[in-house]
Formats: structure tokens, C-alpha cells, sequence
């Protein structure tokens, strides 16, 4: 097979939470101009109409389910919803996710730390579990969970530590699954991002202008990433080209880690 052909993924359908903005967009795009058609999801309706209007007008095919995803029950109705009217998702990237406070460990409520929990990890496992167990019988499938560097590495601004917490949990999850499902054909992998321009991080920027060059001078790199640029590597992950590596955690971060 001619290398390119495999990482064609015509004929098959892709989950994309948190596909309306950001790094999930981005990834979404990757995966329908490959061919596939992409069901993306997000808790804001306006959002996920934007993008689908946007997708759509790039000649690509995509459908949108609103859920937000960090509550359980709404993980769960969104597995009811796409099992019904989506059957057969061949591709599932667990992108959803976030930081959202930062509160010191030692004011941080118990319902923050569920609620964090819930929102970067309990939601991927109710996904993963549903979702990606109907793949078993179809003997293909990929998933993609959509970890941090936080995971390896406390960041020195940040207070409270469930974000860390969750996305370290999200990467022994990934290599658990990947190790019980090989035998049936699906491989589970992760991406690992560093810091990138994405909403959340604009919107941090615009409070702290400043963070924005006290990040950059931390990265061997000299910059933040652009959403666009992790799209290719969720693409090798969701295709063919991926077909021997599963329960790999995969850091993109412009060299952050090294220093």
C-alpha cells in the first residue's frame, strides 16, 4: 500500500469531543479531509453550529451533538445519542477538557476537584467504555485521548492540582485500555500538548498579557503552539499509518519538557 493510502480514512466515522473550537476543531478538520465523516461534540450549541457551518463550507462532512461533558449523566446521554443515530464510530478522540480554576490545594473545595475529575477524566472513561466497546465486535477501532505535559509535569503557576491529577490518571487509563484491547484490534494512544494558542489560553493571555512571553521564553522553541499544528499527528494516530504502536503517550510542546 502506497504510504499516503494509509492514512485514508474514507468509510470511516469519527467521535470528536470538543470539536467546535481549538485543538478539537483542528482535529476534526484533519480527520474529515482524510475522508472521514466527523461527529464533534461540545456544550455550547452556537459553538458547534459555527464550526459545522465552517467544516461544511470546506466540503466536508459533519454532524454535531450538544453535551456538556462534565457531567457524567451528560456523558452518558451523549453515548445513548450516538449509538442511536451515529453507529458504527470508528474513531473516538477524547479531546474535551480543561483547567478552569486555580485554587491553592488547601482552599480547594471537594465539589471543584470532583467537578475537575469529572470534566478531564470520568467523561473519557464513560466514552471510552461505551463507545469504544462497540468496536470489539468490528475488530477496528482507534481512540485518541487527548492528555497534557501536566501529566509528567506540575505546572509552577498553577494551584489545586486536580487538572494534573486527572490528565496523569487519562494517561495510565490510555495504557490500561490499550493493553486489554490490543487483541481486538484497537489501539489507544495519547497526545500530550504543551502550551497553545487555544481560547482558554487566549483568554488567560488577554487577564496577563504578559504570560503569553513568560511562556514562549520557556519553550526551546521560542513559541506557542498553533492549534493546527497537533491535527497531523491525531490524523497518524486515527489511521492505518498507526497500526503497530498503542498505549503511547505522544508529547507535542515544542521542546517545554527539555527545559
Amino acid at each position: 500500500m502506497p504510504v499516503f493510502d494509509r492514512f485514508n480514512l474514507t468509510g470511516r466515522r469519527a467521535l470528536v469531543t470538543g470539536g467546535s473550537r481549538g485543538l478539537g476543531l483542528e482535529m476534526a478538520r484533519a480527520l474529515g479531509e482524510a475522508g472521514a465523516e466527523v461527529v464533534i461534540a461540545g456544550s455550547d450549541e452556537t459553538h458547534l453550529q459555527n464550526a459545522c457551518t465552517a467544516l461544511g463550507g470546506e466540503g466536508l462532512r459533519v454532524k454535531s451533538v450538544q453535551a456538556d461533558l462534565s457531567r457524567p449523566e451528560e456523558a452518558e446521554r451523549l453515548c445513548d445519542v450516538v449509538l442511536r443515530d451515529f453507529p458504527a464510530i470508528d474513531i473516538l478522540i477524547n479531546n474535551v477538557g480543561g483547567r478552569r480554576i486555580n485554587t491553592p490545594t488547601e482552599d480547594l473545595s471537594l465539589a471543584d476537584w470532583q467537578r475537575m475529575l469529572d470534566l478531564n477524566l470520568t467523561q473519557a472513561f464513560i466514552l471510552t467504555k461505551r463507545l469504544g466497546a462497540a468496536m470489539i465486535p468490528r475488530r477496528w477501532g482507534r481512540i485518541i485521548n487527548i492528555s497534557s505535559i501536566n501529566a509528567f509535569w506540575p505546572g509552577k503557576a498553577m494551584r489545586g492540582r486536580s487538572y494534573e491529577t486527572a490528565k496523569g490518571a487519562l494517561t495510565m487509563f490510555t495504557k490500561a485500555v490499550a493493553a486489554d484491547w490490543a487483541g481486538h484490534g484497537i489501539t489507544v494512544n495519547a497526545i500530550a500538548p504543551g502550551p497553545f494558542l487555544t481560547d482558554a489560553n487566549q483568554r488567560w493571555i488577554g487577564e496577563r498579557p504578559e504570560f503569553e512571553q513568560e511562556v514562549a521564553g520557556s519553550i526551546p522553541m521560542g513559541r506557542w503552539g498553533q492549534p493546527e499544528e497537533i491535527a497531523p499527528l491525531a490524523l497518524y494516530l486515527a489511521s492505518d499509518a498507526s497500526s503497530y504502536m498503542t498505549g503511547s503517550v505522544l508529547v507535542i510542546d515544542g521542546g517545554k519538557l527539555l527545559w
